[in-house]
């Protein structure tokens, strides 16, 4: 059984971004105040005003903008797929401030290389199910949304479903 790990992308800029004329340039720019070490799994922040007044965290991955969906999948998610066939509960729980990347990561984009944890997860279960014979499954998802200190059920048809906490 694992413990809980946590894990950390740097995205890259959406098609919105560039469209609205972000540049490369000020990617860059980003880039300069937030560096990732994937290898060591370290992410370095560095004040844009005094460059020398740098920060390093470590975790227990981290991804820069360059990680592709399938990676960030196969290392983070599917180890835990791995163990609810075998049984176990698992759960995959996004956080980060609005715009910094949780649903491209978790839902992905209309082109399928780009194809989130969520639907990644779906397809790999729905696969080892079909090649396991003699054995029955029961699949139970939920997804919720934690936003102001309120919990929706995204699975809701009824969108103001809404329970507080």
């Amino acid at each position: 059984m694992e413990c809980v790990k946590v894990v950390v992308r740097c995205r890259p800029l959406s098609e919105k971004e560039m469209k609205d004329g972000n540049t490369w340039y000020s990617f860059i720019y980003i880039f300069s105040v937030v560096s990732m070490n994937p290898k060591k799994g370290e992410a370095t922040l560095c004040n844009p005003n005094n460059q020398k007044e740098i920060k390093t965290f470590y975790f227990d991955h981290t991804y820069d903008y360059k990680a592709k969906q399938e990676e960030i999948f196969q290392q983070t998610a599917q180890p835990i797929l791995e163990s609810v066939m075998k049984g176990y509960n698992g759960t995959i729980f996004a956080y980060g401030q609005t715009g910094t990347g949780k649903t491209f990561t978790m839902e992905g984009a209309k082109d399928p290389k780009d194809k989130g944890i969520v639907v990644r997860a779906i397809d790999w279960i729905f696969e080892n199910i079909k090649s396991c014979s003699n054995q029955q499954f029961l699949v139970r998802v939920s997804m919720v949304e934690i936003y102001n200190e309120e919990v929706r059920d995204l699975f809701s048809t009824n969108a103001k479903h809404k329970y507080f906490l």
